[in-house]
């Protein structure tokens, strides 16, 4: 196969063109980190990690739920490329409700048992910078996820490193409103204030603050992995202002440049926040 580089045409073979496109993928990828400016990465970081099942179908997997597990095991690598960054704050789309409670009970006892043995295993180990927080209806997960979950929140409850991992799973973000306006008005009124008096004293702030995140910044930037271009009711409060961006490689085969893209489009935007 001949190549054309700066010096002329190059005939590479096999291992050799391997070697040369890893050449030219690390050179790209120093690029894009020179290219952007500490002072305007994103505080918080959300992620739609989609096209798991799409990618394992592309690459020949026979059981498109392989997919989900490299999915997962993938969480590890893009986080930490955020904790490079400086991004202190990241929310992961792992699963919503309607994953749950209505696909195929084989998928979805392979699902949590890939959350429980991966996800919820290696975030807690003790190498892990990242305090983990689970948002989403835990009541629809199965007792042993829920466990593992819970695990993993307690085990990096007294992290002082400053990141902050939000694992959404179970998730849906009318859900999470609903019940960010019920624990509010149960606060309400264990504080002694009726009906009237509560509907008077209610505000997007004092709302925002019983959200799952509710002690975090919005996120800034929204990320979706495979193609679609929509965001499936993710943080829905949330993201009323955040920049949205949408990259056509599926969530196990998102790179570092794929990453990095998306931190650069970011840092291009004039943020209006609704003005």
């Amino acid at each position: 196969m001949w190549v054309l580089c700066r010096w002329g045409p190059v005939v590479l073979v096999g291992g050799s063109l391997r070697g040369m496109m890893r050449m030219v993928y690390a050179f790209y990828a120093r690029r894009l980190r020179r290219q952007l400016d500490p002072a305007v990465v994103p505080r918080h970081v959300a992620m739609v990690m989609d096209g798991n099942r799409r990618w394992a179908r592309r690459m020949g997997f026979g059981d498109p739920w392989i997919g989900h597990r490299y999915g997962a095991e993938h969480l590890d690598e893009v986080i930490g490329w955020c904790a490079e960054r400086g991004i202190r704050h990241v929310t992961v789309f792992v699963a919503s409700v309607d994953n749950v409670r209505k696909r195929d009970s084989g998928e979805v006892d392979n699902l949590m048992r890939m959350i429980e043995d991966v996800v919820a295993e290696r975030l807690s180990r003790p190498v892990s910078v990242w305090r983990v927080h689970v948002a989403g209806r835990l009541d629809v997960l199965p007792d042993s996820t829920r466990h593992a979950l819970k695990l993993a929140a307690d085990a990096t409850r007294d992290s002082a490193t400053g990141f902050h991992l939000n694992v959404a799973i179970g998730y849906d973000g009318r859900e999470e409103i609903v019940d960010a306006v019920r624990e509010l008005l149960e606060a309400e009124s264990r504080a002694g204030y009726g009906v009237a008096d509560a509907a008077r004293r209610l505000t997007a702030d004092r709302i925002a603050a019983h959200l799952y995140t509710g002690d975090q910044p919005d996120p800034d930037l929204v990320i979706r992995t495979s193609g679609e271009h929509r965001t499936s009711g993710f943080l829905l409060w949330q993201a009323a202002h955040s920049e949205l961006y949408f990259c056509d490689a599926f969530w196990p085969g998102f790179r570092e440049i794929d990453f990095l893209r998306a931190l650069r489009s970011y840092a291009a935007r004039n943020r209006r926040f609704g003005a």
